[in-house]
């Protein structure tokens, strides 16, 4: 009869999807709770921990076992994308000679919801050897790894979102939104910034949306120039010849002015072919909107889409002429 009974307690419940996903949104909030709470400064400590292994050129190792080992490899991909170094070691595999992964200063961030995980309990021998600092993300804190560790922060959950219990959902979830938090509140602490995120996602529509304009100008003998007495034929001629719609006017490679497929239109409805007997410098726009090669991309486009216009010349600091960034070599950015 108790055989049935404890049978019958692990049939599935009926729950819907949407009450599978605000048992994770409660399990969600109840760890925001203790964030602002009880936890507060034990999180804290843990960002210290990290902070100083930073200091010392230290690295943060994820680890795990199952869907927690899945979390774990998460989180030190955050880790990674924010600025700090971290990698994931498997626990299985660390104890059969991956420890050597392992260097002094490193930070181990253990996740076990039972705290009882044996992979990761073998390896706190080692750890405690070698005097490398240990957070553990678990759900229960008088478990061996919680109250073995440095710093253990409580994943605890009311119940599972899997319909017996026992599947590990609403736990994962939050030890996976607290490896954000953690991750996001050292990369805060460390001055992180959208210049820094850009230099480690060079790839992509992310890494194309981060970049920066010296990254997509055209340089060199791509850029158009003429001079400022240079007739208006040669100016045309040079401006189909690099085909980005423009022109830079320079005298000894400072930008006097640009001349644009735009002006050269209006100058013609203007003067008809008078026009053609004019000078680049008498045809210029002498006040262009101009750019710096350290810009993002994305500061780029804001200013083309604002001011209707396709290019934009790339200066330094004393005027000088670096190169031309077109519209065309925006495509697949995204305003920040």
């Amino acid at each position: 009869m108790n055989h049935e009974k404890e049978t019958a307690s692990l049939k599935p419940e009926t729950t819907s999807p949407a009450d599978l996903v605000r048992t994770e949104a409660a399990a969600l909030e109840a760890l925001a709770t203790r964030l602002e709470g009880p936890m507060a400064a034990d999180f804290e400590r843990a960002v210290d921990l990290i902070m100083r292994c930073g200091e010392g050129h230290g690295r943060v190792v994820v680890t795990g076992m199952g869907k927690s080992g899945i979390i774990a490899q998460k989180i030190a991909a955050t880790m990674s994308s924010t600025g700090s170094p971290a990698l994931f070691m498997h626990p299985a595999e660390a104890v059969h000679g991956d420890l050597g992964v392992l260097m002094t200063g490193d930070v181990v961030v253990a996740l076990s919801g039972s705290g009882e995980t044996e992979e990761i309990l073998r390896l706190l021998a080692t750890l405690k050897r070698k005097g490398d600092a240990l957070i553990s993300f678990c759900c229960r804190m008088d478990s061996t790894l919680a109250t073995a560790s440095d710093v253990a922060l409580d994943c605890c959950v009311e119940r599972e979102a899997c319909g017996m219990n026992l599947a590990p959902t609403a736990s994962t979830t939050a030890m996976l939104a607290l490896g954000d938090a953690l991750a996001i509140a050292v990369s805060l602490r460390k001055g992180f910034k959208a210049e820094d995120f850009a230099e480690l996602h060079p790839g992509g529509k992310l890494g194309k949306r981060l970049a920066k304009v010296r990254d997509l100008m055209h340089g060199g003998d791509e850029v158009p120039v003429v001079a400022p007495e240079t007739p208006m034929t040669d100016v045309i001629y040079e401006m189909s010849s690099k085909k980005l719609g423009i022109t830079t006017v320079q005298l000894q490679g400072h930008l006097r002015g640009v001349i644009s497929d735009g002006d050269l239109r209006r100058l013609l409805e203007r003067e008809g072919g008078a026009a053609l007997s004019r000078l680049a410098g008498e045809a210029m726009n002498a006040h262009p909107r101009t750019i710096s090669a350290s810009e993002l991309a994305a500061t780029a486009l804001a200013i083309l889409e604002e001011r209707k216009i396709t290019s934009l010349v790339v200066v330094d600091a004393e005027g000088q002429v670096e190169g031309v960034l077109h519209l065309h070599d925006l495509w697949g950015v995204e305003l920040i």
